[in-house]
């Protein structure tokens, strides 16, 4: 590949990037923010989904085969020495919105 500036920067940009997620205090709230915008988009996908109350199966069915590609993808990434930050705001992504279906599935049983 050559080096161009869009490619130079691009790249300085994300070593940047990554040396600013090091630290710790930083990738702890990334991950709360991620974990509570899964929260927010369990919410939202359920008040969409259900106004209409035609397509649940479907909608449920999107969901979990995401769960189940971003739990796939979180155990693959720890068992490689490779420590990217994607896979664990992913993981902390799909609790927030699990853990929100699980609010909103006793919001409607009470």
């Amino acid at each position: 590949m050559q080096r161009t500036r869009l490619s130079t920067l691009v790249g300085q940009a994300s070593q940047r990037f990554s040396q600013w997620i090091f630290n710790p205090w930083r990738r702890i709230s990334l991950a709360v923010i991620s974990l509570l915008f899964g929260n927010f988009f369990a919410t939202a996908i359920s008040a969409t989904a259900g106004q209409t109350a035609e397509i649940d199966i479907l909608i449920a069915a999107i969901l979990v085969a995401m769960v189940e590609l971003i739990s796939w993808l979180y155990h693959r990434s720890r068992s490689v020495e490779q420590r990217t930050v994607l896979p664990e705001l992913l993981n902390s992504f799909k609790l927030g919105m699990v853990y929100g279906l699980f609010v909103e599935a006793f919001k409607l049983g009470s």
